[in-house]
């Protein structure tokens, strides 16, 4: 029998965010950044989540297919109309990756890395991903979809994936709730945001969200990695630039940004 999503008990934990009373919940969707996009064109409120137990078209990161587990995982998407720069997009997906990895702790006491610039990582398996889809008007962003999936409750995975992919559930030994494991990514994720707000606008008076993705990915400085873009390199990361980029030292001695590609581990 299919496990049937309390949302509920959901809205009740998010009243006095910028969430509350917002979230939309589907059996089954294509995609929920599909349904995010279209109506963020059509003027829904910031703050307009949406969420389904199975997606038949999810996709992560340069349109790769997101394999989505009927009532196993987390797969929500996030309206939000920020007012920032386009060039500062990036700083959307790095935060989103805080407050996943925030909530994955509160929810299972589990460490996740962050693998720049949007996976989620428990060891060297992939367990979640962001994906951040933007519109933008006189270079300044109309409206950002921000998609997560996370990988809760899968006790397998296609065979393509199996070496590849895990779960909260194969990582902790035991089952989690999906309505808790969302209820803290929006919280991480309202909090973020008011962080983010306030470093854009000078008001800031703690660490930097790229000085805190540094400290909590491990993949940010010596890390050794092959980058696919530019014809392919090999080197060690070496921070990250003033947008969120990733820098890495080539072997060959040149200093390169990662501006499209990601970055895998050798």
């Amino acid at each position: 029998m299919a496990e049937l999503f309390d949302l509920a008990t959901v809205e009740a934990a998010l009243r006095g965010t910028r969430f509350s009373g917002r979230v939309e919940h589907f059996a089954t969707v294509g995609s929920t950044n599909a349904i995010a996009l279209d109506a963020a064109q059509a003027g829904a409120a910031d703050g307009c989540v949406y969420v389904a137990d199975e997606q038949s078209a999810g996709r992560g990161r340069g349109q790769h297919e997101w394999h989505s587990s009927a009532d196993n995982g987390l797969y929500v998407s996030v309206l939000l109309r920020p007012k920032m720069a386009i060039a500062d997009a990036l700083w959307m997906s790095l935060a989103t990756g805080l407050a996943a990895q925030t909530a994955i702790a509160a929810a299972t006491g589990l460490k996740a890395d962050i693998r720049w610039p949007n996976d989620l990582l428990i060891g060297k398996k992939k367990c979640g991903g962001v994906l951040v889809e933007t519109s933008v008007t006189a270079g300044a962003l109309r409206y950002a979809v921000i998609g997560v999936g996370i990988n809760v409750n899968h006790e397998g995975f296609p065979a393509e994936i199996e070496e590849i992919a895990t779960s909260l559930r194969r990582e902790s030994g035991r089952q989690h709730e999906r309505e808790r494991v969302l209820v803290e990514l929006l919280l991480a994720l309202d909090a973020e945001m008011d962080v983010l707000r306030a470093e854009l606008g000078g008001e800031l008076a703690g660490a930097g969200l790229l000085e805190r993705f540094g400290a909590a990915s491990s993949w940010v400085w010596g890390k050794r990695v092959r980058v696919e873009e530019g014809g392919g390199y090999t080197g060690l990361t070496d921070g990250l630039d003033a947008r969120g980029f990733l820098r890495v030292a080539g072997d060959d001695g040149v200093l390169r940004t990662v501006l499209s590609g990601g970055v895998r581990a050798i």
